[in-house]
This record gives C-alpha cells, sequence and structure tokens, in this order.
C-alpha cells in the first residue's frame, strides 16, 4: 500500500450557481474538504495558480469554455499534468462515458449527485487513483 496525502482540496468548475452552493455544502460543509468553487473555466484555471487543488471537478456543458477546452488546459499545466480531474454531467450514456474518460479525465460523476455521498465518492476516485 503506497502511502500519499488524504485529498483535502478539491476544486470544483460549475457554471450553475444553484449546483455550486449544494456542491459548496456537500464537499465542505458535509464532507470537510477545503472546496473552491468557480464559475467558468477561465476562473477556475486562474484559481488553480493560487489554490494547489488535488482533485478538479468539471462541469461537462458550460458556456464560452466547455469542461472539455478546460481538461485540455489543466493537462498543459506541468503543476496539473497528473492532477486527478472527474467530469460531472446530467449525461451518463456509456459512449458519452467513454469519450470523457478518453479526453484524460479519472472519472465520470452525474448529475444531480447525492450530496450526502460526494466527498467520499471524490474520496474513493482519489483512493482509486493512488491504487492505479
Amino acid at each position: 500500500m503506497s502511502h500519499h496525502e488524504s485529498l483535502e482540496r478539491v476544486l470544483y468548475i460549475e457554471d450553475e450557481e444553484d449546483i455550486r452552493i449544494v456542491a459548496d455544502i456537500a464537499l465542505k460543509t458535509i464532507g470537510g474538504l477545503d472546496t473552491r468553487c468557480c464559475a467558468s473555466g477561465p476562473e477556475g484555471l486562474a484559481a488553480l495558480e493560487t489554490f494547489p487543488a488535488q482533485l478538479i471537478l468539471l462541469d461537462v456543458m458550460m458556456p464560452g469554455m466547455d469542461g472539455p477546452s478546460v481538461l485540455s488546459e489543466i493537462r498543459n499545466n506541468e503543476q496539473y499534468q497528473n492532477t486527478p480531474v472527474v467530469f460531472i454531467t446530467a449525461k451518463v450514456q456509456a459512449d458519452e462515458v467513454d469519450q470523457l474518460l478518453s479526453l484524460g479525465a479519472n472519472a465520470v460523476i452525474s448529475k444531480p449527485f447525492e450530496p450526502m455521498d460526494m466527498a467520499q465518492k471524490l474520496r474513493d476516485i482519489w483512493e482509486d487513483f493512488h491504487r492505479a
């Protein structure tokens, strides 16, 4: 069993404010994670310069810069090349999930998510990532 730090810092990039509010409660208040929520891809990418996220939760469908575009920017940043990125989307057909994973995401979570389980789900993804 390799020793790695536990998951503490999560960045969530999501354009819908109501979902950001629920996620903030789910991850911060219920889950005890240090969570930064950003409303757009550019805002999220800027936040990474000051907030060293260990895992990035990324909405797929966003106006302007969509999730896949943000992911490619994240992967172009040396500091975050290997940071696990989890897409969150209302569309979870198998072929779409495969497509998202092929872009370099580590997992896909469906919306609406269950707030009580959200932090644990991310911790499980984090553990799987470090076991791989």
